[in-house]
């Protein structure tokens, strides 16, 4: 049975009896109230169970965002840059990286970060803990998210499938990413010229165009170039006779 990662993932501590009571009969992860245990519980049953890819939430809430995943929809509207979201909830992480908010900040150094998560994936720089271990091989976790998200490397458990096509994937952000293929969506603008992309990885190359950058170095001449696929083609067509 495929399972939602829960909303307390990104604060959990399987060791931490005392503040955390609650235990889950079935996966042994600790919630500090009975509600969020029963929320949680929800995930090893069918009552919210995707029809989709049989992915089981811990609310009917839950299983409505879910369900956008499969359908593309994001009602969720950016008022400052128009970047559409799937939940409320990244809509209000994502706005904060136009006002430069950051709430979760650390006690034991200086930094604040934008996320939650953010802010417990650095806690690993003072705390090293890898609570969450695989039982097929030696990889360890900071999240129980991303032990299941590992898992599928063993079990090739692909449970995202694309609603146009028969493309699945082992996460949930790219098969969004790949959606964009059927629906052409460029959600990342270029804030300087008109050119929009549909990743943003393509975007921070483009933007080399306006900055100058140039951090691809040929290594047979010394030339420099904005791109990696730039510097492919120098090599080919300036280089084709090297063999290298």
């Amino acid at each position: 049975m495929k399972t939602e990662a829960d909303s307390n993932d990104i604060t959990e501590h399987p060791r931490d009896d005392k503040s955390r009571p609650y235990l889950c009969t079935v996966c042994d992860k600790r919630y500090r109230t009975n509600d969020a245990l029963t929320k949680h519980w929800h995930t090893h049953t069918d009552k919210y169970k995707c029809t989709e890819c049989g992915t089981c939430c811990q609310s009917s809430a839950a299983l409505t965002a879910h369900s956008r995943i499969h359908s593309g929809e994001k009602p969720f509207e950016c008022s400052v840059c128009s970047k559409r979201f799937t939940t409320a909830r990244h809509l209000v992480v994502h706005s904060r990286t136009h006002t430069g908010e950051k709430p979760y900040k650390c006690h034991m150094c200086d930094k604040a970060f934008t996320e939650s998560g953010e802010l417990n994936t650095h806690m690993i720089v003072h705390t090293r803990d890898k609570p969450y271990k695989c039982h097929v091989c030696d990889m360890a976790f900071i999240k129980s998210g991303q032990l299941s998200r590992h898992i599928r490397v063993h079990t090739g458990d692909k449970p995202y499938e694309c609603y146009m096509c028969d493309k699945t994937f082992t996460e949930s952000v790219h098969l969004s990413r790949h959606i964009r293929v059927h629906t052409g969506e460029k959600p990342y603008k270029c804030h300087v010229c008109d050119k929009a992309f549909s990743q943003s990885t393509h975007l921070n190359d483009h933007m080399k165009v306006h900055t100058g950058e140039k951090r691809y170095k040929c290594s047979l001449c010394n030339k420099t170039l904005t791109r990696s696929s730039h510097l492919n083609r120098h090599i080919r067509t300036v280089h084709s006779s090297v063999r290298l």
